[in-house]
């Protein structure tokens, strides 16, 4: 019996995922593709270095909900091949994952080169044959004999290899979105997702390293477009830890916000107005009538000595700066309207976003092939046969916290049975 040629392009999680399992059908041989000199190197720096390769979700219909893109298609994808089961997986290849009281997991060795061994090891087992500096230059669709597809994959060095099946799971980089062009496919642009903000407060930047657990974030975007909705502003919310940073704030709270705004920022040049609840466990009436029993309690003892509220000394000393109320007066000294004024930053302090920074060394992107073109039984191109994709390639991408590792999981590995059905 003749041998399914499969190549894969792109030696990251999706990539070695899928080769990996298409590689164990019988009479499939699999090659695949890695630009760089070195494989799996998003794997490597994700989690600080540990990563973060799932999270500890195994309910599909509560696992989508972390989805920004993507949610609805992979509701059916999960029930197929989730968390638990990247977890049994890996337990498998001898490697044991932990998880962290917010629900991350990692491996036991909190070290991302125990993740990236296993699954060298698992394409050298099933007998993937990897090829690190390559680069594609342009792939060609032929006919084959029979009437179906196989593609002609030139390299630049000049090298050409025919192949029946190809997949494309070259993530956020340029030359896998030409390719899917040239193959008929369209996109949905690519923007930048999972992302820290950049606050100009000097007075901010002090607190550096200050955290606060929880904080809600909400996003004020300015609609100038008369043909849009009636509402003269966009208000996405999210909840978290919240870091302050010597650029501005960072943590899963401006994270996750940054993925579910990712559009919306991209748009207004990532230039809008955020408005911070620093302690959004308490109503507004609670905190100031926590403010007025302080007054009425502690008469002698200055304001800026004495926070009432669940916040460091240094972040209330900051916020009460911020509310323009003289530091050195006494709580009985304060006034109703300065309590007011401190009630207000306390439940809804603004800033100014000046742009975006980068969360660590890692980055996801919010964009790519569009979903409606991909059938989701197989990960199979409706528009090219043969075509297969995983990763985030795909207009997929999830909030910090494993999320975007397991689409990549579950993506390849339908892939890779569609590859071989």
């Amino acid at each position: 019996m003749a041998s399914t040629e499969v190549i894969v392009i792109g030696g990251g999680a999706a990539g070695f995922f899928g080769a990996i399992h298409a590689a164990q059908a019988p009479h499939t041989r699999v090659t695949l593709f890695e630009a760089g000199r070195q494989p799996l190197a998003k794997v490597r720096i994700s989690g600080g270095g540990r990563c973060n390769v799932t999270h500890h979700c195994f309910e599909p219909s509560q696992l989508v909900l972390n989805y920004p893109r993507g949610g609805k298609a992979l509701r059916g994808a999960f029930s197929r091949f989730q968390a638990l089961d990247v977890v049994h997986w890996f337990n498998a290849e001898g490697v044991k994952l932990k998880t962290e009281s917010d629900g991350r997991m990692f491996p036991i060795t909190d070290d991302s080169e125990t993740i990236v061994e296993a699954l060298m090891f698992a394409a050298k087992k099933a007998g993937v044959f990897l090829r690190n500096n390559v680069l594609v230059q342009k792939i060609e669709r032929l006919e084959g004999d029979k009437g179906d597809s196989k593609f002609d994959v030139i390299l630049k060095n000049g090298e050409n290899i025919i192949c029946d099946r190809l997949l494309l799971a070259t993530g956020s980089s340029p030359s896998g979105y030409a390719i899917a062009r040239s193959l008929g496919h369209e996109l949905e642009p690519p923007v930048p997702s999972l992302f820290t903000f950049n606050i100009k407060d000097s007075k901010l930047h002090e607190l550096a390293g200050v955290s606060v657990n929880p904080a809600t974030v909400k996003l004020l975007i300015s609609n100038s477009n008369p043909e849009k909705k009636k509402s003269a502003r966009n208000q996405l919310e999210q909840s978290g830890a919240l870091l302050i940073t010597h650029w501005g704030l960072s943590g899963p709270a401006v994270l996750k916000l940054s993925a579910w705004a990712a559009r919306e920022l991209h748009e207004c040049n990532y230039q809008a107005k955020l408005a911070v609840n620093w302690i959004p466990s308490l109503k507004v009436e609670a905190i100031k009538q926590i403010l007025l029993s302080a007054k009425t309690e502690q008469p002698k003892k200055f304001i800026s000595n004495y926070c009432p509220v669940d916040i460091s000394l240094r972040l209330w000393e900051y916020l009460l700066d911020k509310s323009e109320v003289e530091l050195e007066k006494r709580w009985a000294d304060i006034s109703n309207r300065a309590i007011q004024q401190i009630v207000n930053v306390l439940s809804a302090s603004e800033y100014a976003i000046a742009g975006k920074g980068v969360f660590k060394e890692e980055f996801v992107t919010c964009g790519g092939i569009r979903l409606q073109d991909v059938n989701f039984q197989t990960m199979e191109s409706k528009i090219c046969q043969g075509l297969f994709f995983a990763g985030e390639v795909l207009d997929i991408d999830g909030v910090t916290g494993g999320f975007n590792f397991q689409s990549a999981w579950t993506t390849a590995w339908i892939a890779a049975q569609g590859i071989n059905s």
